[in-house]
């Protein structure tokens, strides 16, 4: 037994340092971080608070899947949304704010991240020069909330 055990242990730990290089990225994990200590707050763990915060598990991958998804939430989180919204059926009225002071690769990890936490096998990503891109054109939290009812009406939204 102790000689099989023997044999296993290098396959074992290749296959440990595998898992370890494709699961826990340093993206992820800058995601995981900035999500925490800047969207957390709010939307908790991700699942928001009824009638107040919307829940974002399992809707920003959903969204994501469009290149006009993907637009809009790289506006929301560099210039904010104000407005009533429908998020899985429920209804939301707040003011979420800017977070435009995140670097670019910081906004595109927290994308990344909450996209990954969507449950999805091949959740869309987001780079930092997507997010430069649009950096170069501010909006205000209303036009953002505009470019939601347009997409909506587009690709209805979860």
């Amino acid at each position: 037994m102790m000689r099989r055990a023997r044999h296993l242990a290098p396959f074992v730990a290749g296959l440990l340092g595998l898992l370890a290089m494709g699961g826990c990225s340093s993206h992820h994990n800058l995601g995981q971080a900035r999500y925490r200590a800047n969207c957390g707050i709010c939307h908790h763990g991700g699942e928001g608070m009824l009638g107040e915060i919307p829940p974002l598990t399992g809707r920003i991958d959903r969204i994501a899947r469009t290149p006009d998804g993907r637009h809009y939430l790289v506006d929301v989180l560099l210039n904010g949304l104000n407005g009533p919204l429908v998020a899985n059926g429920d209804r939301y009225n707040f003011s979420m704010p800017s977070f435009r002071r995140l670097s670019d690769t910081e906004i595109a990890a927290i994308l990344t991240y909450l996209s990954a936490s969507g449950g999805r096998t091949d959740p869309p990503s987001f780079a930092a020069g997507d997010v430069a891109a649009q950096r170069a054109a501010p909006l205000g939290p209303s036009r953002v909330a505009d470019e939601r009812q347009a997409l909506d009406r587009l690709h209805p939204l979860p």
